[in-house]
């Protein structure tokens, strides 16, 4: 048994988190489940967190885990569904129809293509009524 009735310890560093998961025995021989979460500040320890679960509650504890990670993934699913259907509703809204004038008939002596043609005014002689 190590220091203060550790059996089992690992270790989980974040950024600026670091959690321990520490299996204990206390003096009555009763094993449990410790988890420490520490949170540091400009490199120097501040807050600490921990709980224990005791070895009879284990299976509800991680039953209880295991329907909050399946809540968390469904939900982080759904929510990308529902961004994607944005962007393709805002994308759908700023896309621009172009038509083609239903005056097609006009003889002005342009052909039309559909394509923009750029007609310049100086080439052009003015018309005598």
């Amino acid at each position: 048994m190590g220091a203060r009735g550790e059996l089992f310890t690992t270790e989980v560093y974040l950024d600026n988190r670091s959690y321990f998961f520490n299996v204990k025995e206390n003096r009555t021989g009763d094993v449990f489940l410790q988890i420490v979460e520490s949170k540091s500040r400009d490199g120097a320890e501040g807050e600490r967190h921990q709980i224990a679960i005791f070895a009879d509650d284990m299976q509800k504890f991680l039953q209880g885990m295991d329907r909050s990670l399946n809540y968390i993934e469904k939900d982080k699913k759904e929510r990308a569904k529902v961004k994607a259907a944005k962007k393709a509703e805002k994308a759908e809204k700023t896309k621009r129809i172009y038509r083609a004038n239903k005056d097609t008939n006009k003889d002005d002596g342009i052909k039309r293509t559909g394509r923009i043609h750029v007609v310049s005014k100086r080439n052009v002689e003015p018309t005598e009524e």
